[in-house]
């Protein structure tokens, strides 16, 4: 039998069964970067990029990921989110978004979670590609969850993330 639980035991895809797991309060938080030149993130932090407020829009986009996750991944549920937070934080030549995603329920929201920074992250950059088109999105990733069966995890802290 495979560890893999959207996999049966045949190895076929499946959609995970989670009608008999009990609701519970569920939490993650995922974070990313965008690497961009000094000009771009003067632009972006002084509100002058070609297309507007860009983390605004970012910020956004993200929520709205978040909510359709379940249409964007092909086995994850869709989900009554409760609350969607997108932050962002200058940094060293970067940009980086914080998504936090929580509910009660029956599955976990860590692909909402890094489906929110994903899309917060694609949407700087479209946003600000008219001054930089070599912007990099990296380092897109799970920091913490809380809930369900398999309890809190948090991610090893990481030189450079």
């Amino acid at each position: 039998m495979s560890k893999l639980t959207h996999l049966d035991d045949t190895g076929a895809a499946r959609m995970v069964d989670v009608g008999g797991k009990p609701a519970t309060a569920r939490r993650a938080v995922a974070s990313g970067r965008i690497v961009m030149s000094a000009e771009v993130l003067a632009a972006i932090r002084a509100g002058d990029a070609p297309k507007g407020d860009v983390l605004a829009a970012a910020r956004i986009a993200g929520i709205m990921a978040a909510k359709r996750t379940g249409e964007l991944i092909p086995l994850c549920h869709p989900l009554g989110l409760e609350a969607v937070n997108v932050d962002f934080a200058f940094e060293d030549g970067a940009i980086r978004a914080t998504a936090t995603a929580s509910l009660t329920g029956r599955t976990g929201v860590e692909m909402e979670a890094m489906t929110a920074v994903s899309v917060a992250l694609l949407t700087i950059y479209d946003m600000a590609k008219a001054i930089d088109k070599g912007m990099v999105i990296a380092d897109v990733r799970l920091i913490a969850k809380s809930g369900g069966k398999s309890g809190d995890w948090k991610a090893p802290e990481s030189e450079g993330l």
